[in-house]
């Protein structure tokens, strides 16, 4: 018989498999590549079959199966593929993968499902970084997993569009609560609360449109100077590069032979140098700094809009209330969309951003009303 910490770890384990296999279900769905859908099926298909060995395990306890409900964070990951495509969640389910490739390792008769597991990461790995494509080298496959790796574990798009918002939430927050403990009218703390959001926004733009234009102009420059080593020293370059396969565990002779082979075409070369040695992407360069600029203006607005809203149509402790009220379901938002990277439940996140949300917004509005009694 299990015990009940067995039971626990059975049911959870049931509920991540079925979690799982619906997000895999609406990937295929969305996808539109066959080769793709297939492979998304197929591992919906893997992830029920998984789920029905910690049911029988349940069962086998006499213990009732409820009827699955899928969890805040899979009905997100959801609504997202099927608004957007699959590209914008693939990076999150590929580290989750990544993650949990080793969920079962310790787990009694379960190596059939630990060896499955560590399949599924690594195929999802391989989608995420477009490795299918026919007629690369091993060096570009190398290169392009270290990139989704470091992808996939540092940040992607989904996060950046997050942390913006929550910049903006917080901020104009704080800084509302600030000018309301003060003391201060209804129409100056809406035109702080305005002000607060059209200056932030402002910086954050021009703040990330510097950022990329910097680090597009850097790239630029290291990839020239990259192009005349290659040009002037190709020995010194062909060495470089194997030396750089052997460190990521490629036998010598091996890698050798992966980097006279990729030295052969010079822009292949020079590619691949970029990725491996510089961690640049030729093609990319770090994106456009104006659309990275015009995505930051509108995220860091559409978080401030949360706390000022509420004084558009509310006047004194009413509108402060709902202010705080429009922020906490801001802030529980913002938690639920941090659960897809953080490794922990939706209800976790979002009570956890909301209490260090409010904990902040009561400092600046204490300390508000501290200054506005000693200037008055």
């Amino acid at each position: 018989m299990a015990s009940v910490q067995e039971i626990k770890r059975f049911r959870r384990n049931l509920a991540d498999e079925l979690d799982s296999a619906a997000v895999y279900d609406t990937l295929s769905a969305a996808e539109k590549d066959d080769e793709r859908r297939r492979i998304f099926a197929e591992l919906a298909a893997s992830e029920r079959e998984h789920a029905e060995v910690w049911r029988d395990k349940l069962a086998a306890n006499g213990v009732e199966v409820r009827r699955h409900r899928r969890s805040a964070k899979t009905r997100l990951l959801q609504t997202l593929t099927r608004t957007f495509g699959p590209s914008l969640v693939l990076p999150t389910v590929a580290a989750a993968e990544y993650a949990d490739r080793d969920r079962y390792a310790r787990e009694p008769g379960a190596e059939r499902l630990s060896a499955q597991e560590q399949q599924h990461a690594a195929i999802v790995q391989e989608i995420a970084a477009n490795r299918r494509e026919t007629g690369k080298s091993r060096g570009e496959q190398i290169a392009a997993a270290e990139s989704w790796h470091r992808g996939a574990t540092a940040g992607n798009d989904l996060r950046a569009a997050v942390l913006g918002a929550n910049d903006g939430l917080v901020s104009n927050f704080c800084l509302i609560m600030g000018v309301a403990g003060a003391g201060s009218a209804n129409r100056a703390i809406l035109l702080t609360g305005l002000a607060g959001l059209v200056a932030g926004a402002c910086s954050m733009a021009l703040g990330e449109w510097l950022s990329v234009t910097n680090a597009r102009e850097l790239a630029r420059t290291q990839l020239a100077k990259e192009a005349d080593e290659l040009e002037h020293t190709p020995d010194a370059e062909r060495h470089e590069l194997a030396l750089i396969y052997q460190a990521k565990g490629i036998e010598a002779d091996e890698a050798r032979r992966v980097a006279a082979q990729i030295m052969d075409n010079k822009n292949e070369a020079l590619d691949t140098l970029a990725r491996e040695e510089l961690g640049i992407d030729p093609k990319a360069l770090g994106g456009s700094p104006w659309s990275a600029a015009a995505v930051s203006f509108c995220l860091f607005s559409l978080g401030a809009a949360f706390p000022t809203a509420a004084f558009l149509w509310a006047q004194g402790l009413s509108a402060i209330v709902q202010s705080v009220a429009l922020s906490a379901f801001g802030l529980a938002l913002v938690g639920v969309f941090t659960s897809l990277f953080n490794g922990r439940s939706a209800t976790f996140s979002a009570f956890r951003q909301i209490v260090i949300g409010l904990a902040a917004a009561a400092f600046t509005a204490g300390a508000g009303r501290l200054l506005g009694v000693s200037i008055s």
